[in-house]
């Protein structure tokens, strides 16, 4: 079996063009071509007449910057530089064949020799030879256009002067350009690399307070258990005593008493029942697949767990129209971020030794989408928090009551059932967390 050739030695092999970047290329060179040869029409005009010289000097500077495109894409890497100071040296000469055959010193090209080498140093900053090479170029075609003789010698010297002061500002201003350039592209670096290790941070944390959620869960998971089985045996002894007590023979008053006292315990205790549902059910959430759910039912569950938290903090109110139409999502996702927003409104009311603190939470149904709105009369966002609020890890809480996650998990979650989260102040005062979600499609047909 023959070998496989080996890879060229780096450095040696061509500099490799992409179709996209010839194409580009060859259209920039035929651009150039015809307008400099329909600025023949100058030439004529300089000389008040048809002139062949000019024409075939066009012509061999159109040849010209032909074949340095032809060779630019399939020359080596390391004699791209010579090709460079090559066509550099060709394209000045060219020119200063054009100065030369439409007057010499009196052409009006005269005044454009000092700009070739600011134009090479504009055009190719990175090296800076190539405004050299044109700037000499530039120089020694003065000296030859230019006559020496008959008191002519300071005018051609002050040509060349000034073709030499261009070429060091255009080097100059190129070399700056270099530097300005590295120092730009090393802060870029150097910010990136500072960003990334701010989201690897960030995502370390996540990581790590994700994990420690998990844990927390499993343990909660397991803790529910543990209540459920002593729960039962006070729920069936609860019952037990009951009927017991009650069949004796008391007094009215007595009866009475004890009935009210046995009412209030088995509600408590189907209230404790309630709550370890609800946690086990936020527990299991993950299994659970979206579905058609009713807002209103979402709420209930949010506002019962919420009212452990807001019991001794505020009022909370909750007008939701039971005739709101369905959304597609996962019920217990979305308990769990209106949760999330009535316990973040507690707290800020708590905080903020509001007297009289409300909560409410109202719902209405507006061209194909529903919205939920969590209001309360606290002081509101600041301005400067407002714009930093879902940010992961922003809290403007203490380290042992928030971890700067709830609200941007509780966007996620709302945005992957096509639904937004946006907060806001309200104009009389307070905050409002606007939440809206997709009417789901077969209720929104159903309906017309």
């Amino acid at each position: 079996m023959s070998q496989p050739p080996p890879p060229p030695e780096e450095g040696l092999s061509p500099r490799y063009f992409s179709e996209q970047e010839k194409r580009r290329q060859w259209r920039m060179t035929r651009v150039f071509c015809a307008t400099l040869l329909a600025l023949y029409v100058l030439d004529v005009l300089i000389l008040k007449r048809p002139s062949l010289a000019p024409l075939l000097v066009r012509l061999a500077w159109v040849t010209e910057m032909s074949v340095y495109t032809w060779l630019l894409v399939r020359t080596p890497e390391h004699r791209l530089p010579l090709l460079r100071s090559l066509h550099g040296v060709l394209i000045s000469t060219c020119f200063l064949g054009l100065v030369s055959v439409t007057g010499g010193s009196n052409s009006p090209y005269m005044a454009m020799v000092p700009s070739l080498p600011l134009l090479m140093a504009l055009i190719q900053p990175q090296e800076p030879k190539l405004a050299i090479l044109c700037g000499v170029t530039g120089a020694l075609g003065m000296l030859v256009i230019l006559p020496l003789t008959n008191g002519q010698a300071l005018n051609t010297l002050a040509w060349v002067g000034t073709v030499g002061a261009a070429t060091f500002f255009g080097v100059y201003g190129s070399e700056q350009y270099r530097k300005a350039q590295v120092a730009e592209n090393e802060a870029r670096v150097e910010r990136a690399r500072r960003e990334s290790m701010e989201k690897l941070t960030k995502a370390e944390r996540y990581r790590a307070q994700t994990e420690k959620l998990a844990t927390v869960g499993r343990l909660a998971a397991s803790v529910m258990h543990e209540i459920n089985n002593p729960l039962s045996f006070v729920g069936s002894n609860l019952a037990f005593l009951r009927t017991e007590v009650l069949a004796q023979p008391l007094p009215e008053k007595e009866r009475q008493e004890f009935q009210e006292a046995f009412d209030e315990t088995r509600s408590g205790v189907e209230r404790i029942k309630q709550i370890v549902l609800d946690l086990k059910g936020f527990s299991r959430m993950d299994d659970e697949e979206p579905s058609e759910c009713a807002l209103a039912d979402v709420v209930t569950d949010a506002a019962r767990l919420a009212a452990v938290r807001l019991k001794h903090v505020a009022r909370l109110k909750v007008e939701i129209p039971a005739e709101l139409p369905e959304v597609f999502a996962t019920r217990r996702r979305l308990a769990q971020v209106l949760l999330n927003l009535l316990v973040n409104a507690g707290d800020a009311l708590e905080e903020a030794k509001v007297q009289g603190g409300e909560v409410r939470v109202t719902g209405v149904a507006e061209e194909g989408r529903v919205t939920l709105l969590v209001e309360d009369n606290g002081p509101g966002f600041p301005p400067e928090v407002l714009p930093r609020l879902f940010e992961s890890f922003f809290t403007t809480k203490g380290p042992e009551k928030g971890t700067g996650l709830g609200l941007s998990i509780s966007r996620e979650l709302v945005e992957r059932f096509g639904g937004t989260l946006k907060a806001e102040n309200r104009p009389e005062g307070g905050a409002r967390l606007r939440l809206e979600l997709p009417v789901h499609k077969s209720t929104d047909a159903e309906q017309h």
